[in-house]
């Protein structure tokens, strides 16, 4: 199960990448939870296709760059960096751009993603947005 769990993870980090809403959905279980770095979670594959559509209206170019993953049956733990521009009031500029590190733990059922947490720092783009 490991190996295909990693693919599957590996394919959600690919739509993420193309901020392709789409093929994210086509990846989640219809009861997919999304859980960000603060602890608020978000359930259903319908309500977060909206929650990634918005998201990449706020950062159209983000993106993570995955250097380790690990799994263990049907968990996979991706490490890496976040990073993105926020576009803010005045759209996208160069010193709207931020990076963080990032940790993901995915638990992955039947070749879907049943469930993406994330731990992050998000202080540089909440700076961003703070500033715009």
């Amino acid at each position: 199960m490991s190996d295909s769990a990693i693919s599957v993870a590996t394919d959600f980090v690919h739509a993420i990448n193309r901020q392709n809403v789409d093929s994210l959905a086509s990846l989640m279980t219809t009861d997919h939870r999304f859980t960000d770095s603060l602890g608020n979670t978000v359930e259903s594959r319908e309500a977060m296709r909206s929650g990634w559509a918005g998201y990449f209206g706020m950062v159209p170019d983000y993106s993570l760059a995955i250097e380790e993953t690990y799994a263990e049956g049907p968990v996979v733990v991706l490490i890496g960096m976040a990073q993105g521009t926020y576009k803010g009031k005045a759209g996208p500029a160069t010193d709207n751009r931020w990076k963080a590190p990032i940790a993901i733990r995915a638990r992955i059922e039947d070749g879907f993603v049943a469930e993406w947490r994330v731990y992050a720092d998000n202080e540089p783009i909440r700076a961003l947005m703070r500033r715009s």
